[in-house]
């Protein structure tokens, strides 16, 4: 894919005053960045083979200038959209109540404005918004999709393969590994972490709240809970949620009848565990004192919580950048692959 430039233009930076007259150039941005126009080119199609470094002195030289992008003349030229979708496959209300979506949908829209592309949001809740969405996509409104909390047995993921639509999803796509790109964190590493770091505080009977089984988040840390804990593992301090803060409510209280004597609880999001901090309260037990709490995501919830909660930090910034990234690269042509970062354990007064 090629970016119309202005051919006319020198291979030198614009006087102060010529570009003050006349629309910054690609040829600008270059000269700006020191880099070549074909570096540019290539950010602004995608980022494909553009070092970290290069990247970094092109969005700086971008604001510098002011360039920007000939939409029109590159939607002609290409036959593209300039668009991508951030598709959110939970209902409506999710997408308020979830606090990791917000983060994720911000550092989409930064990632994509630095290129002068456009972000669309999509939600596909329902069969309905599903088909709407289908159509959509498909009718080439969107160059490719952002796929956020895709379940297992989601028919919008065959739909859109079908389709042949370019889709990163934000974590593993189960039972899709092999077709679907996707960048995640390791969810069964942050959970090992966090149960290692619980058993650092003397901590003996650690419960669970997971996700979802058929999402990655609550499949992989389960798995990886349960791989820290090894022949202490007992399916009695499990319960399920659905990282929302009522589900974390409501488990908490069905592990406390089962399990008075846990000493920690590890819950698989923030929101969930705000919950369970509430119930926690309310049975009289004291936190940490009497039991722990850790949590996952550290979304903005975990430090305004009381206490402040000790977390596994996903980080939401790199993860939209790296989705951005390598769904321009497959629209470009490049083979699905899939990038994992590291959850970083954050310790507060919670534990």
């Amino acid at each position: 894919m090629v970016c119309p430039v202005n051919t006319s233009s020198t291979a030198t930076a614009a006087p102060a005053g010529e570009a003050a007259r006349r629309r910054p150039t690609i040829r600008d941005v270059a000269a700006e960045a020191g880099v070549s126009r074909g570096t540019v080119s290539r950010y602004l199609n995608g980022g494909k083979w553009v070092s970290p470094e290069a990247r970094d002195a092109v969005e700086r030289a971008i604001k510098q200038t002011g360039y920007r992008a000939n939409q029109h003349a590159r939607s002609l030229a290409t036959g593209r959209a300039n668009a991508i979708a951030f598709l959110l496959a939970e209902p409506q209300d999710r997408l308020f109540a979830d606090p990791t979506y917000a983060p994720l949908l911000r550092g989409a829209a930064e990632a994509l404005a630095a290129r002068e592309m456009t972000l669309t949001l999509l939600v596909a809740g329902t069969p309905k918004e599903r088909e709407n969405v289908v159509a959509y996509v498909e009718a080439g409104h969107v160059d490719g999709a952002m796929l956020i909390s895709s379940h297992e047995n989601e028919p919008l993921l065959d739909e859109l393969l079908a389709g042949g639509v370019p889709m990163v999803s934000c974590g593993l796509p189960l039972g899709r590994t092999d077709r679907v790109a996707s960048v995640s964190v390791d969810e069964a590493g942050g959970a090992r972490e966090m149960v290692s770091h619980l058993r650092e505080r003397g901590r003996r009977r650690i419960a669970t709240i997971t996700g979802p089984l058929d999402l990655p988040g609550g499949r992989y840390r389960l798995e990886g809970y349960r791989a820290e804990l090894g022949a202490d593992y007992d399916p009695a301090l499990v319960a399920h949620g659905d990282y929302g803060t009522e589900s974390g409510a409501a488990a908490m209280a069905e592990l406390l009848e089962r399990a008075p004597d846990l000493d920690a609880i590890f819950a698989a999001s923030d929101a969930m565990a705000a919950g369970a901090i509430t119930v926690l309260r309310r049975a009289g037990r004291r936190i940490p004192e009497d039991v722990a709490v850790g949590g996952f995501d550290d979304s903005g919830l975990a430090v305004n919580l009381d206490p402040p909660l000790t977390t596994m930090r996903q980080p939401f910034d790199r993860i939209s950048a790296e989705m951005v990234s390598l769904l321009l690269e497959i629209v470009a042509g490049s083979a699905t692959k899939s990038v994992t970062m590291p959850a970083t354990l954050v310790v507060r007064e919670s534990t």
